[in-house]
């Protein structure tokens, strides 16, 4: 809910103020549209530049759009990187569309079958060829960047000759610089050279902790041997593998489809971080909250997602992975068995990669849950804000917990309905909503119809509070023996006087005014002066809001019931079918459309409706067509 007619500074500052300085990929959106994706060392740093300074006019006109945005946590750089290539791949944004043209992702490859082989570049990946492929990445440039890195560390070859030669050529540039081995001069043997390549595939595919075993084995090597400087070499590489990709979660080596759970609470809600891999790769995931259960044990909160959650066969994976183990366990895994229609494993790993993937949503889930429970603590301040204002303004006794708005919508009097929204604490309370079909009143008469809906509410609201409580029943659970504090009336001075009689005939007594819809101006009873607020008060965006809702909730409700008639209008333009026919045949088929696409079989099968009537249906069918 707004309650203020925000900028973008006014809308995203408490997002912004409350970034973490961690890396990670953020989502930008606009009117809950994907419209870019990037990636950051320090996401408070680079989210923050967005919106200060000057830009390009690309990157100026994405930053005027952005509403909203989400972030997703990694533990590297690598792997944020990692991790937007798949969302980029997965939601094609407008302003990445300089990545998102190509029809093919980017892979690197290592061809196996050459005796000295190379890192290059590949746009698909073939099947059976005996390369070793990793990615896909997002374009050429998150590639190179990849392979920048690798050269840093690695000394493989570049060069595209045939190797080996049958004569062996100088060593090139490269291999001058300590960038290559130099096979092509016969410098190193294909033994030698393997043992440097099993390392770059282990550094590829994420498996940094054999690799450094290996370096830190080398050094104390090299140490022993007392060749300090390259033992400083091999430490300087350790610590610049330990920076980039401490463990790579994005791409793991293993094709493998699974699901990661993992549950963050604060004795009022909790909040469940859902995290998709799938081929291998972790596709992103969303932190789903559940209201009203963090005083729960996460065993038990995670339990309730599982049925809840996996509704859908076709979600379920063949591994869950889950921060604890719910009760009860067996139970659950059979559950999920008969809804994927084949096996599935809840498992809750302590070690390893997977254990590290599991902390990793943890993570992700405290921090959610940390942004909605500053989002809701900042929301509660101004909705506390807007109903102090409001009382101050109309001079109300009690602080205006319980709001309710009425509109009249009609077509030159036709299907004539009232809407009634209900705000509580400055929220829409949508179970609270109820629509009125205008009974007493022919032709448009909005101030009659005012008088009939506000008539009808509150006599049956006093009517049952009188009833519930002589039962000994809470007053606040019936439908409409909850009253307000204050009726909002949509409209002018004219529409509030027929309400407050009504008000005053159904014998109520409850505070109340209309806004006028031009002027946004407040009318009170006996008050000759209209009350005008500031309009970017936070009582002003309050009341304006429930004015609009109950406009958004009376004029749909009012199309649907006009579309409705006139299909039921339609069938009496058919020869011998009235309202009793019309009737007999909707209860029948229970709704308009099915009549229309009835065989004459099931047509002749509703009293009333004969062979001859059932093919003048038939034939007018056709004509819609």
């Amino acid at each position: 809910m707004r309650l203020r007619r925000q900028t973008m500074n006014d809308r995203l500052r408490e997002k912004i103020a409350m970034l973490p300085e961690s890396p990670g990929c953020y989502i930008m959106k606009s009117r809950g549209e994907i419209i870019y994706i990037g990636k950051a060392v320090n996401l408070k740093n680079r989210v923050r530049q967005y919106f200060h300074g000057s830009h390009t006019p690309k990157v100026a006109a994405m930053a005027a759009r952005v509403d909203d945005f989400d972030l997703m946590l990694c533990q590297t750089n690598f792997e944020a990187l990692t991790l937007e290539c798949n969302l980029i791949k997965k939601h094609k944004p407008f302003y990445n569309i300089l990545l998102k043209d190509d029809k093919h992702y980017p892979y690197l490859r290592i061809d196996l079958s050459e005796t000295y082989p190379r890192l290059t570049l590949a746009r698909r990946m073939q099947a059976r060829d005996g390369a070793k492929y990793f990615g896909p990445y997002i374009g050429a440039t998150a590639v190179r960047q990849v392979m920048e890195e690798v050269r840093r560390f690695f000394p493989l070859r570049t060069c595209k000759q045939s190797l080996p030669l049958k004569t062996p050529r100088r060593p090139c540039m490269n291999h001058q610089i300590g960038k290559c081995l130099a096979p092509c001069a016969g410098l190193v043997s294909e033994k030698e050279y393997r043992a440097i390549l099993d390392r770059v595939i282990a550094f590829l595919s994420g498996d940094s902790r054999e690799l450094l075993k290996q370096l830190e084995s080398e050094m104390l090597a090299a140490s022993m041997r007392m060749e300090y400087e390259q033992a400083a070499v091999i430490r300087d590489k350790i610590n610049d593998i330990k920076q980039l990709m401490e463990e790579q979660h994005a791409i793991q080596t293993k094709a493998v489809e699974q699901d990661i759970l993992a549950v963050a609470v604060d004795g009022i809600d909790a909040m469940v971080q859902l995290t998709h891999i799938r081929a291998g790769r972790m596709e992103g995931g969303r932190a789903i909250l559940m209201e009203g259960c963090g005083s729960e044990e996460p065993e038990q909160i995670l339990a309730q997602f599982l049925t809840q959650y996996y509704d859908d066969e076709q979600l379920i994976p063949r591994n869950v992975l889950v921060q604890c183990l719910p009760e009860p366990i067996d139970e659950l895994e059979k559950w999920l068995r008969e809804r994927r229609g084949g096996a599935v494993t809840l498992s809750c790993p302590q070690r390893g990669d997977k254990a590290d993937l599991i902390r990793l949503a943890v993570k992700n889930a405290e921090n959610a849950l940390f942004h909605h429970r500053e989002s809701q603590q900042v929301k509660y301040a101004r909705t506390t804000l807007a109903m102090e204002e409001l009382q101050q303004a109309l001079g109300l006794p009690t602080l205006p917990r319980r709001i309710e708005g009425y509109d009249i919508s009609n077509t030159q009097g036709i299907l004539s309905v009232a809407a009634m929204v209900v705000f509580e604490d400055g929220q829409p309370a949508k179970k609270e909503y109820r629509h009125f079909r205008i009974k007493t009143v022919e032709g448009p008469n909005d101030f009659a119809s005012m008088y009939e809906v506000i008539h009808r509410r509150l006599s049956h609201g006093l009517e049952e509070y009188r009833e519930r409580t002589e039962n000994g029943l809470d007053p606040n659970t019936g439908r409409f023996s909850k009253l307000p504090d204050v009726i909002l009336i949509d409209g002018g001075p004219e529409q509030l006087r027929y309400a407050q009689r009504a008000m005053k005939a159904a014998g109520a007594d409850i505070p109340m005014f209309s806004l006028a819809e031009r002027y946004e101006i407040i009318f009170v009873p006996d008050r000759e002066e209209p009350i005008v607020l500031d309009r970017r008060s936070n009582a002003q965006m309050l009341i304006q809001y429930v004015r609009d809702e109950a406009h958004r909730f009376g004029i749909t409700h009012h199309r649907a019931l006009r579309g409705k008639n006139n299909l039921q209008s339609e069938l009496e333009k058919i020869e011998g079918i009235g309202p009793k026919r019309r009737t007999a045949l909707i209860r029948h088929f229970g709704g308009v459309k099915p009549i229309f696409t009835a065989s004459k079989e099931a047509l002749m099968e509703v009293e009333g409706i004969s062979s001859e009537m059932a093919e003048r249906i038939l034939a007018y069918a056709k004509t819609r067509k």
